[in-house]
This record gives C-alpha cells, structure tokens and sequence, in this order.
C-alpha cells in the first residue's frame, strides 16, 4: 500500500528553492566557513595566540619580502665606531639604568633600600595587583620574525591570527544583538498587532520616539549613557535600538493574521491569549523574524566596527574588525597597509555573502515565488 502523498511545506519549499540558486549556495558557503572560524577561535583552536610579539614591528607580508629597515631592528645595522655612539637609553622606561643600580646596591635584601633612602615604592602592591587581573602575560619571542603571511601590526602581533579573533568578536556581536533586537521586535510586534487598541497606542508612540531619532546619534546616546566598553555593552547597545525595524513588520503580519479562520477557531477551543500569539500565529510569520535577523545581522556587525573605529567599542586588550581599523589609520601614514587590507576584506566578504544569502532566503520564504 503506498503511502498518502503530502504536500510539502514552508521550509520544505523554501530549502528547495534556495538549493536553486547557485548564488545563494555559495554564499551559504562562505557564511558557514566564517562560523566554523569563529567557533575554532572560540575553542582556542585557530587565534589563540594573537597577542604573542611573534615578529619585528611591522613586518611586512611575505609576498612583498622583508623589510630592510624592520630587519635591522634586531641589531643588524654596521656600526664603524662605537665609542661615536651615545649611551644607550630606555625609550620605554628611562629609569630603567638607575632602577637596576639601584637594585645592585640593594643586593639580595629589598629592606635595604627602606635603609638607604628611608621609602618604598608606594604602587607596588597595586601593580602586583593589576599584573594579577591581567591573567596571561604576552609571549615574547626571542628571535622575531622578519616578515609573516598578512603581515604584522606595531607590536608585532600575527595580523591573520588577529583578523580571526577579531573576526570572532565581530560575528558574535552582530549575531547576539540582532537576536535581542529580534526577540523584543516580535515580543512588542505581537502584543501591539494582537491585542490593538491603548495597547497598540502605547507601543507605536514608543516606536515613534525611538524612529524619530537618527540610528547613529540613537546609538552614541545609549553608549554614553552606559559608559562601560565591552563586548556585552555593545550588544545592548545595538540591541536596544535596533528592534523597531521587527516591530514594524511583525506588528503589520499580526493585525492581519488575528482575524483569521485558524485564530478563531483556537479562540472556540478556549485557548489562551499567549496560546494564539506564539502557538498559533507566531509559526506563521516566523520567517520574517528570520529575515529580519539575517538583515540585522550585517548592520550590527557595521555598526559594532563603526562603534569600534570611533572608540565606543570593544575595550584594550579585546580586538575585533573595528578596532582594528581604528589601529590602521595611524599605520596608513607611515605605509602600512596591511592590517587595513586584512580586516576590511574579511568584513566585505561576509558582509556580501550575508547580505546575497539575506536576499535567496526571503526570495525562498516569499509564498507568493514559485
């Protein structure tokens, strides 16, 4: 006996329209190996050792070969006479000659110094503190590269290992945020569609207010409000604002779905209110909520490395695209490009491939597309 042929549904339909389109595919592709990265770095995989100095100061990429003047760093320069050379000095620490006379006078005793001159160091014990908070110290190398794949930054840190962590951070912003940002669009959108009435007064005049005010200086104004960087900061931020687009769409497919024959007939059954908003009607328009997350999902990684660029984003010692391009406007002066090449191309091609894979998927979940 054959089994009763069923006709397939929304997913089911929309899966093999999208297998369809070659573009689209491709663009799955590219989205998916980022996430693969991201979940690598977050594993300690792949971008662990970003802040390890593994190279001299701006070592060039390796298909543009070593930079003669980086490789003298390490004390390759020909000196002819070194009683012409002045005393070395510490650019970093210019105390760092007396200090370690200092330290010889004292010998092995560290009361000898309180003997001899009577003080102490007064931040020694917040800096024993502060080196505590830090957790990891930087590895250095000892015998630092000359040149690295994509190059490396001011402090000699890896830019391909930075452009994945950063990338990891990126992501995960734009992916977190655009999922709160969903979540309050539907919660409000379906309240206000649903319901109607004082209700729908109330949540349009917030929409409203949160409409009436540029994105950019909306965004600015949460930050300086929150006044604390950090990754968490940055979701709430885009978060927080971003939700009106949602609310829009999602209130519009409610008002009309309420007055229809399936709501109705769960009303005959006894269900509940929150049983018909999210049991029955929800599933129905689930795929603009998608759609709108995969869209806000490029705007918020965007905007995270405009917050980043502009010193509202991530905090030191966290890298992410923006701050990396926040770094290399100082390197462009001098003619180091590379950082800028590495992380603005990672950005575009996920930014492009989201935004192809964005425009299949709501092509794919539009009923009225055969």
């Amino acid at each position: 006996m054959s089994k009763p042929h069923t006709s397939p549904g929304l997913w089911a339909l929309a899966w093999r329209r999208l297998r369809g389109d070659k573009i689209a595919m491709v663009s799955l592709a590219v989205v998916g190996a980022f996430f693969l990265l991201v979940l690598a770095s977050a594993g300690g995989l792949v971008g662990a050792n970003w802040e390890d100095e593994v190279a001299v100061s701006y070592a060039p990429p390796t298909f543009a070969g070593a930079d003669p003047v980086a490789a003298g760093i390490d004390g390759a320069i020909p000196v002819t006479d070194e009683r012409s050379l002045p005393t070395p000095v510490n650019v970093l620490d210019p105390l760092a000659g007396d200090i370690a006379e200092l330290r010889a006078q004292m010998g092995s005793n560290p009361s000898a110094g309180v003997e001899m001159y009577g003080v102490t160091d007064p931040l020694a014990d917040d800096i024993t503190a502060l080196r505590g908070s830090m957790g990891k110290t930087k590895k250095v190398i000892a015998h630092k590269a000359t040149t690295l794949p994509f190059g490396a930054d001011k402090w000699g840190h890896d830019v391909l290992q930075k452009t994945i962590k950063g990338g990891e951070t990126s992501i995960v912003v734009g992916l977190v945020a655009a999922l709160l940002a969903v979540v309050l669009g539907t919660i409000f959108g379906a309240v206000s569609g649903y319901f109607g009435g004082l209700v729908d007064d109330f949540f349009n005049w917030f929409y409203s207010i949160f409409t009436s005010i540029p994105s950019i200086l909306m965004i600015l104004t949460v930050a300086a409000v929150l006044q604390q960087k950090g990754v968490l900061t940055i979701v709430l931020i885009l978060g927080l604002t971003g939700w009106t687009g949602p609310y829009r769409l999602i209130r519009a497919e409610y008002i009309k779905h309420k007055a229809r024959e399936y709501v109705m007939a769960a009303d005959a059954i006894g269900a509940s209110h929150w049983r018909k908003m999210f049991s029955h009607i929800f599933p129905n328009v689930s795929h603009v909520a998608l759609v709108q997350m995969s869209i806000l999902v490029v705007g918020f990684i965007k905007a995270e490395v405009i917050l980043s660029f502009l010193g509202f984003g991530v905090p030191v010692g966290t890298v992410s695209w923006g701050s990396m391009l926040n770094e290399a406007q100082n390197e462009l002066i001098l003619g180091k490009w590379w950082q800028l090449t590495a992380a603005a191309t990672a950005m575009a091609v996920l930014v492009t491939a989201f935004s192809l894979f964005t425009d299949a998927l709501r092509d794919a979940l539009d009923p009225k597309v055969k």
